[in-house]
């Protein structure tokens, strides 16, 4: 047995010898971030050991660090192996605390007509009524008292919000990091991770201890008792509906895909040990497939999208690239694994969208570089949307190739004072963006995938209607991510076409828009149950040609 020593915290783990340095933080309860699943991928676990106990270590993945960062006495915890006694000094962490997310998004006029009712009976009680259904009775007259909640939960972000069932006003928001990215940070790795009764344990356990927190915080704020809070609605893709309602995803994750749950159902929310009323009810909105969830449902519904006239685009950028196009009032859906670099993963500074985050980046026309952090702070790493201004910036400057590598310095016709900012690190070359943060072009080749992935969808998604690019008439990009996003830094990366230059609208966070529109009218629900039947699901897999069709899609 060897011991390891968190010293920050002042615990040990003793465990057996070989045993990683995450695997016994998890014994103990140390949080150590793994967003890869300790696949060793994504080099966010990183601790520093005492540098005189690196013998006692047997290490791989540490092609995730720098020189610099060895020689200090940093490892990866998920790939070192204790052989001996070791000290664990530092745990480097995200700022989590300071997340920028979004919570709001484009919706529509609502008229009130919720599932959840109240009377008072004239005397001593007031039932509560789940459509014509008597949910409970309460003591005395509490008809005006009547709340529900809409919980989106994200892959990376969790959004609750709280709101009047009488009046349809939102009186609350509040927003965290999704607990579960801390273990597994894409849906593939976390259905993994879940995929066993321990892990699925864990996903599960998480999630509802932090929505069950998000709610009394809720409370709290607006001085509304947890008890007269009847429904709430849980609006997230597919994996996430699975995990939340405690149902083994192993399927998502194997052809052919089916999902254990289909949504358009109650389940008890005293059963999911959530705090609110006694007798409350959690809806899942309608599952249009495996990899399109009720967070696209919901999303169709905030953008009425089946009603909007000539071609429409809805597309959801994130770790999964979900998009539905209607043609008139006919809808076509897919999805593809955009993977984790949109939000700032397997990326060498990458970081979640918090303070000191580079979110947007520019550069003039004599080539100076103007960075813009979140908080105004010192730059301090790079988020999503800041990654893609940096490197459609660098590919419309010509420091990137159309094949996405860095341009020789000595050769290239670009500006002096980008070539200054194009330097070796290790042997190899690195744009500085700031100074201590670096795009490397292992991060470029990132961007390449996950925007080839969305893009591939797109082309694909047109063709199965057969419609061309420039007979789009609208594109609409939902998400908390994709509205941080700029339209030219999506055309001069190509993850859109040209041609919808002009076209593109941010339309914001409408999983929880689409969810309080469920909430407030119970007539929404049986329309988009309907209507998720209809929509026609493009299989990306099932196409001969979609490696032909992706690598096409990888150039600038």
């Amino acid at each position: 047995m060897v011991k390891i020593n968190f010293k920050e915290k002042g615990i040990v783990a003793e465990v057996e010898a070989g045993t990683t340095i995450l695997a016994a933080a998890r014994t103990v309860g140390v949080v150590i971030e793994s967003p890869c699943n300790a696949e060793g991928t994504c080099g966010k676990c990183k601790v520093k050991i005492n540098p005189g106990q690196l013998g006692c270590l047997v290490q791989t993945g540490d092609h995730r660090l720098t020189r610099e960062e060895t020689e200090a006495g940093f490892v990866l915890a998920c790939q070192a192996k204790a052989m001996g006694d070791v000290d664990v000094e530092e745990i480097v962490r995200q700022q989590n605390k300071t997340l920028k997310i979004l919570d709001h998004g484009e919706s529509f006029a609502i008229q009130i007509d919720s599932f959840i009712t109240k009377k008072y009976d004239g005397s001593a009680k007031t039932l509560v009524y789940a459509g014509d259904q008597v949910l409970g009775e309460e003591a005395g007259d509490t008809a005006a008292l009547n709340y529900g909640v809409v919980v989106d939960i994200g892959t990376t972000t969790v959004v609750a919000s709280l709101v009047n069932l009488a009046t349809g006003d939102e009186l609350a928001s509040i927003s965290a990091l999704n607990p579960q990215s801390l273990q597994a940070q894409d849906v593939l790795s976390r259905i993994k991770f879940a995929s066993n009764e321990l892990g699925l344990k864990k996903m599960y356990g998480d999630i509802i201890k932090e929505i069950n927190r998000m709610i009394a915080e809720l409370a709290k704020e607006t001085g509304v008792r947890q008890e007269y809070i009847y429904e709430v609605i849980f609006s997230g893709n597919t994996c996430m509906l699975h995990l939340a309602a405690n149902v083994n995803p192993y399927s998502l994750g194997k052809y052919p895909y089916d999902p254990q749950i289909r949504g358009g159902n109650h389940i008890s929310a005293f059963a999911h040990r959530l705090n609110i009323s006694g007798f409350g009810l959690i809806y899942l909105p309608p599952i249009i497939s495996a990899y399109v969830g009720p967070d696209i449902t919901s999303g169709v519904l905030a953008s009425r999208l089946q009603d909007r006239q000539g071609v429409t685009l809805f597309v959801d950028i994130g770790t999964n690239g979900e998009m539905v196009i209607g043609s008139d009032g006919r809808l076509s859906s897919t999805s593809t694994a955009a993977g984790p670099a949109f939000e700032g993963m397997n990326i060498t500074h990458g970081m979640r969208a918090a303070k000191g985050a580079i979110e947007l980046f520019d550069i003039e026309d004599d080539g100076r570089v103007v960075v813009k952090t979140i908080g105004e702070a010192r730059p301090v790493g790079i988020c999503g949307s800041g990654l893609l201004d940096i490197v459609g910036e660098l590919v419309a400057n010509g420091v990137i190739g159309k094949n996405g590598k860095f341009v020789n310095p000595e050769t290239a016709a670009i500006q002096p004072a980008l070539k200054k900012r194009l330097v070796q690190q290790d042997g190899k070359p690195v744009f500085e963006v700031a100074e201590g943060v670096f795009l490397t072009q292992k991060d470029v080749r990132q961007v390449q995938l996950a925007k080839g992935a969305v893009r591939s969808g797109i082309e694909f998604l047109l063709k199965s209607e057969g419609v061309q690019a420039e007979q789009v008439d609208k594109v609409l990009i939902a998400g908390s991510f994709g509205y941080h996003l700029r339209a030219k830094s999506l055309i001069n990366i190509g993850l859109l076409p040209e041609v919808f230059d002009g076209k593109i609208d941010f339309i914001g966070n409408t999983s929880k828009s689409g969810g309080r529109a469920f909430l407030l009218n119970v007539a929404y629900r049986r329309e988009m149950e309907a209507l998720v039947n209809s929509i026609k699901v493009v299989e990306l897999a099932n196409h001969d040609d979609f490696d032909k069709v992706f690598v096409a899609c990888l150039g600038f």
